[in-house]
């Protein structure tokens, strides 16, 4: 008995079941938008808050996922928290190198920093430096480092506002611009902490203003 031939088999179409379906990646994976997402959690909650499951069902990423990607929690909270100080410099750096007349230049530097501390789709954060990094770098080193430099480079950004203020004969001959600087940052300070515990923001307007006069006015 012969057998019959077999036809051979046509190849697979296109987008038939025979062809294996191509995963694409989720947004979620992309490091801007994970790194972002991460960055809300640790603001709001701190390291030791955060576990790895909120991470995992934030980004969208499996723990393999975030560990391939920005290594351990503890390098992705420090990674979060250089994306904080990076886009809060961003938004201020040039209102601080602005040749403004030194009161308006405080004006704006505190208007955006409020932009900054009452926003959240769950409320107001604050500043991660002050409210959260702060009490993290107790027992982390690394952390302690990147929370004294971010206030330096405050007091610095702020000191050199007041010193142009001060030769532009916007200050009194006795005004103390590194003094004012440290004061203009526990301003920044103190709005933080009160935006986090959600203190109307005209408030908080009125503790800045209230201040900048004392500041722009000091030894008179």
């Amino acid at each position: 008995m012969v057998q019959k031939s077999r036809k051979p088999a046509s190849p697979a179409k296109p987008g038939s079941a025979a062809e294996p379906k191509r995963r694409g990646r989720p947004r979620a994976y992309e490091p801007d938008v994970a790194l972002g997402r991460a960055l809300d959690l640790f603001r709001k909650g701190g390291f030791a808050a955060t576990s790895l499951d909120d991470l995992s069902a934030a980004t969208g990423m499996n723990r393999p996922s975030l560990y391939g990607a920005f290594g351990d929690k503890r390098e992705l909270y420090i990674k979060s928290y250089q994306r904080y100080r990076d886009n809060a410099r961003a938004a201020l750096a040039d209102i601080f190198r602005a040749q403004l007349p030194l009161r308006k230049r405080l004006e704006r530097i505190y208007q955006v920093a409020l932009d900054i501390y009452v926003t959240g789709e769950e409320g107001p954060k604050g500043c991660f430096t002050v409210l959260t990094a702060a009490s993290d770098a107790v027992n982390d080193p690394v952390i302690r480092a990147m929370v004294v430099d971010a206030l330096t480079e405050l007091d610095k950004a702020f000191a050199s506002c007041f010193r142009i203020g001060k030769q532009r004969g916007e200050l009194p001959e006795d005004a103390d611009p590194l003094v004012l600087a440290q004061i203009a940052s526990a301003t920044l300070h103190t709005v933080a902490i009160r935006a986090r515990a959600h203190v109307p923001r005209k408030e908080l307007e009125a503790i800045v203003k209230g201040a900048i006069g004392v500041m722009t006015g000091a030894g008179k």
